[in-house]
């Protein structure tokens, strides 16, 4: 995968570069795996906006992913690599040899024609799925369970992985991409290798306009509000935040405040803390 970057024909060219698509191997999505995705611009139930700056975008349509790999022992052929508008990872149809088809985060180096398995005694390959019990201690993994049975919840972003670090007793340690290493259940089931698209985060978006195709609002600064819809709004010209610290539209810290509850139940499992 590549990046191109485009000559300075505009102001807004002069900054923007693109993914080549080179692993694509598909442009229309699998008809029976997809859904209807309807929008809600960041709007509740009751038509109140519970999340900014959202709203608009082009049309896109959801497609069905197999998070917990649950057909266990039936290999499958990858028949094509697609691009995702829901994540930032790309996804692969599975082709089962029972006439199945299905969906997968696409881990790097996973290639058009490749065989994989969700088995506990499968092949440590990339694509393949096994419970954390069965995969050696230093290996890289994603698509990752919090517990068993409700299917991968970590580790699903584009150049994503994990580590598992240790086994002991009926925890395994794995150390996340944020550095946090936790306890997860022997039991739960990971994903061989990388989540490819690792050049996702080298992109950059150029323009206003592209933001806008991706359903992202404006986002306006505080300190140019008014008193009223801000915190840091009012003062006469250009003026500074005039607090400590910077804070939210509902007057909480923006900056460092720690939001995790004290007592979360998941805290028992947190063996080091990212950052520390």
């Amino acid at each position: 995968m590549g990046i191109r970057v485009y000559k300075p024909t505009s102001s807004a060219r002069r900054f923007m570069s693109v993914l080549t698509f080179e692993e694509i191997t598909k442009k229309t999505p699998e008809k029976s795996l997809t859904e209807h995705l309807k929008k809600h611009s960041g709007r509740n139930k009751q038509g109140k906006i519970t999340v900014r700056q959202q709203g608009g975008g082009n049309k896109k349509t959801y497609r069905i992913i197999d998070f917990k790999r649950n057909k266990r022992d039936i290999p499958a052929k990858v028949a094509a690599i697609e691009y995702d508008p829901n994540r930032s990872a790309f996804i692969a149809l599975l082709h089962y040899v029972d006439g199945e088809k299905r969906y997968i985060l696409a881990p790097l180096d996973l290639k058009v024609g490749d065989m994989v398995i969700a088995s506990e005694t499968a092949d440590i390959k990339a694509g393949n799925a096994l419970p954390l019990k069965a995969i050696p201690v230093g290996t890289l993994i994603h698509n990752l369970e919090i517990k068993p049975g409700n299917g991968g919840q970590m580790v699903r972003s584009a150049g994503m992985y994990a580590q598992l670090m240790a086994k002991e007793g009926a925890f395994a340690q794995v150390r996340l991409p944020s550095g946090e290493v936790r306890k997860f259940p022997m039991d739960a089931w990971a994903t061989i290798g990388t989540v490819g698209n690792t050049d996702h985060e080298n992109v950059r978006i150029g323009k206003a306009g592209r933001t806008r195709h991706m359903g992202i609002r404006p986002s306006v600064r505080g300190v140019v509000m008014n008193p009223n819809d801000h915190p840091h709004g009012g003062g006469e010209g250009k003026s500074p935040v005039g607090m400590p610290a910077p804070v939210t539209p509902w007057g909480k810290p923006a900056l460092g405040y720690k939001t995790r509850k004290h007592k979360k139940y998941s805290n028992r499992l947190i063996v080091k803390r990212a950052g520390k």
